[in-house]
């Protein structure tokens, strides 16, 4: 067993050093006669994410992709019978209930494991939390001794993902922040569409873009609110941080907005979130030209296609955009409908009020 001041240590360090984690799942097992250990988390909408030591990472993946998770009786019985407490299977099912498990079945003894321990907290931003120690088939139950060992150490673990999630929702709240100084309505999003972190400028666009049940991003405008839902839902499963933008139409004497959903990758060992998106609002009509790499990333548009957009953003009319560029009128023409395509817009006059707005995105 590993010096225990040493391994709270590591403990408290994964806590801000996501990548970490694995490691110290390694040595939490090792302490505890186990093969493996995980911390998995599960948010109010049952998204489930995780972080274990690399030998099991196999059949986690395969796990976290199955539907044989959800019947599961472990975690609501540790719950119950050992609240706040490490327990062992042994002590929450019976002899019949565990060889016929079907996580065991599946997962488990295929590759020579057959035991578990573990514990249930639950942390004060809604996430229900499970450690979660795994035995080789051929060592038997858990002792005695390394279910003490465990709880000895629950403390220390709930404590340092305690301090994970609130730096989780603290950069939510830098990011919120640092946006408002550049004068740009901001609220920025988990993977469930919950409101994190809200920047007064955007709370001052309320009941226009507001948040809604479970504290959940809502916009009034319904059609609006889908073409953000959608969004937001594309940028989860996306590969590659694409920036979308939706128009917002003026009413009542509010301007119109440009609604830039940009993503937030995240280290993929953060149990807490894997990604954040940050919703911003631009008026339209009130910044300038915005800037060419701004152009490119909200709308794909090639570098010819930006040049031209730009120009037009300044109000130039098509002949001086031919002159200034050294282009030919019919190319101007054609890259213009290109870019009505890639922006949603018909007319000359609606792209240039839509993108004369864009300028303070300009890094």
């Amino acid at each position: 067993m590993s010096d225990d001041m040493t391994l709270i240590d590591r403990i408290y360090e994964a806590a801000v050093i996501p990548e970490l984690w694995p490691d110290v799942c390694a040595s939490l097992a090792e302490e505890v006669s186990g093969f493996s250990a995980g911390i998995l988390t599960i948010d109010t909408d049952s998204t489930m994410r995780w972080v274990c030591s690399p030998n099991i990472a196999e059949q986690m993946e395969r796990y976290a992709a199955s539907e044989v998770k959800l019947p599961n009786p472990r975690p609501e019985r540790s719950m119950q019978l050992s609240p706040m407490a490490f327990a062992r299977d042994v002590d929450l099912m019976t002899a019949e209930e565990i060889a016929a498990d079907p996580i065991y079945n599946t997962f488990l003894r295929p590759v020579g494991l057959g035991w578990s321990m573990g514990a249930v907290l639950t942390e004060p931003s809604g996430h229900t939390l499970i450690f979660d120690m795994i035995g080789r088939s051929s060592d038997g139950p858990f002792s005695i001794a390394a279910l003490d060992r465990a709880n000895s150490l629950k403390g220390d673990l709930a404590r340092a993902t305690l301090i994970a999630s609130r730096m989780f929702f603290r950069q939510a709240e830098s990011i919120a922040a640092t946006l408002a100084l550049i004068g740009l309505p901001a609220a920025v999003l988990g993977n469930d569409n919950r409101v994190l972190a809200m920047n007064d400028d955007m709370e001052a666009l309320s009941p226009r873009i507001r948040t809604g049940a479970a504290n959940r991003i809502s916009l009034k405008n319904p059609t609006v609110n889908g073409l953000v839902l959608a969004a937001l839902d594309q940028l989860v499963v996306a590969q590659a941080s694409n920036v979308q933008s939706i128009p917002l139409a003026a009413e009542q004497g509010m301007p119109a907005l440009i609604l830039h959903l940009l993503p937030v990758r995240r280290n993929a060992r953060d149990i807490f979130s894997k990604s954040l998106a940050v919703l911003i609002a631009t008026p339209v009509g009130q910044a300038g030209p915005p800037d060419m790499r701004v152009l490119s990333g909200l709308f794909d548009l090639t570098p010819g296609e930006a040049r031209v957009a730009r120009e037009l953003a300044s109000g130039a009319s098509l002949e001086a955009v031919s002159v200034k560029l050294g282009l030919k009128l019919e190319t101007v023409r054609t890259y213009l409908k290109r870019i009505f395509l890639k922006t949603g817009t018909r007319r000359q006059a609606e792209l240039t009020y839509m993108l004369s707005g864009l300028g303070r995105l300009a890094p």
